[in-house]
């Protein structure tokens, strides 16, 4: 298999960009894809979740608890991470992710205090926790919040 031999697979692929209703020799004439009477063929059909009058299953089922629109997707890594860095390098989110410690940073990245670290870094994240600090400078590395 070649780079220039490679294909979507069979069925994949679908344009939804052809006109309806223009004859039956363009596949799509007459009814134009909506089948025959029937409410769906006709404008105005009920919206998508729409069961008939009946209770739709969204206003059925149970809600509970709410969402906080003001909360932050913070992703955490252990100090032990860390020992892949060479000796006085600079750690900051986008060397993570070359290194691939984490792939996407989402809404920040804090380093947590769990297990050792062995080298001296420069530490430039938006958190950082009170024993991951402390575990980076007492090796005097440097930790700055961004």
């Amino acid at each position: 298999m070649n780079l220039s031999e490679l294909r979507p697979a069979e069925g994949s692929k679908h344009s939804d960009n052809f006109r309806r209703g223009r004859g039956h020799g363009s596949g799509n004439g007459k009814t134009a894809g909506k089948g025959h009477k029937g409410q769906k063929a006709r404008s105005g059909a009920p919206r998508p979740g729409f069961e008939g009058g009946q209770m739709p299953l969204y206003r059925r089922l149970p809600k509970r608890g709410f969402t906080n629109r003001n909360s932050l997707e913070i992703v955490a890594i252990n100090v032990d991470a860390l020992n892949r860095f060479d000796n006085d390098a600079e750690v900051t989110v986008e060397t993570l992710i070359e290194t691939g410690i984490i792939k996407n940073p989402k809404d920040g990245v804090k380093i947590l205090g769990n297990g050792e670290l062995t080298k001296k870094l420069t530490v430039k994240v938006n958190a950082c926790s009170a024993s991951a600090e402390e575990k980076i400078k007492a090796l005097g590395g440097t930790v700055e919040v961004i």
